[in-house]
């Protein structure tokens, strides 16, 4: 193991798919652990992951970072959309493997399109993970509202975390904010000023993915919370 806790993962649960990424082991673990995919055009070593995963394990929650299947099929490339159900195949057994390493809760989320398929797996069973962090959900393809990723939305039944950017051209907040009003479980909203769809205020900030992530570890403590009181 590295000494920052940090230790390349490559797992394949019995009757599941592989799982391939980076784990991040507590010090102090509180027994809480999150399992979080990478969007569509990048991998599970996306800086935005990465910090957001150090800051959680500071406060003692096991991290997962995982590449969906169709990343480990190809280095580079979008997802297709007849893939979709597979890459929830690989959440689930990210889940699995997770569960290993950890006694308590289980949290499922992602960037973008790892979010967007992990909140479809919550949606299709509801007693696969605890809770979902959902970072710069789609809500629509870039200005495109007519065209929403949300119809799953009213069949969310556990507590969700969204963290968005205020300049995200897949979707305003007043988009998100009609959105989750159709989730039936209790939700928050974490709004990140100037944020594009990478989080991050500027580009040109290199402390921007690090301030992100600890204003996101902050929130996920009161979606922990959701959870115990739900």
């Amino acid at each position: 193991m590295r000494e920052d806790g940090v230790q390349p993962f490559s797992e394949t649960p019995p009757g599941g798919l592989a799982v391939r990424g980076a784990v991040h082991l507590p010090a102090e673990p509180t027994g809480a652990a999150l399992v979080l995919a990478h969007g569509a055009g990048s991998n599970h070593s996306t800086p935005l992951l990465v910090s957001v995963a150090h800051a959680l394990a500071e406060l003692g929650v096991t991290v997962l970072r995982c590449d969906l299947p169709y990343r480990q099929a190809r280095s580079t490339g979008p997802p297709y959309p007849p893939g979709a159900a597979r890459d929830r195949d690989g959440l689930r057994s990210a889940v699995a493997a997770i569960r290993r390493l950890a006694p308590g809760p289980v949290f499922l989320g992602g960037h973008s399109y790892g979010g967007r398929q992990a909140s479809i797996l919550a949606a299709e069973d509801a007693a696969v993970v605890a809770g979902l962090v959902l970072l710069s959900y789609p809500l629509h393809p870039p200005h495109r509202p007519g065209e929403p990723r949300t119809a799953h939305f009213t069949r969310i039944q556990i507590p969700a975390l969204f963290v968005h950017g205020t300049r995200d051209s897949f979707g305003s907040i007043d988009e998100l904010r009609e959105a989750i009003a159709r989730i039936p479980a209790p939700t928050d909203l974490l709004v990140i000023e100037g944020g594009g769809h990478s989080l991050a205020p500027s580009r040109r900030d290199s402390d921007g993915p690090a301030v992100v992530a600890a204003r996101t570890a902050a929130a996920f403590g009161r979606l922990s919370s959701l959870v115990r009181s739900a």
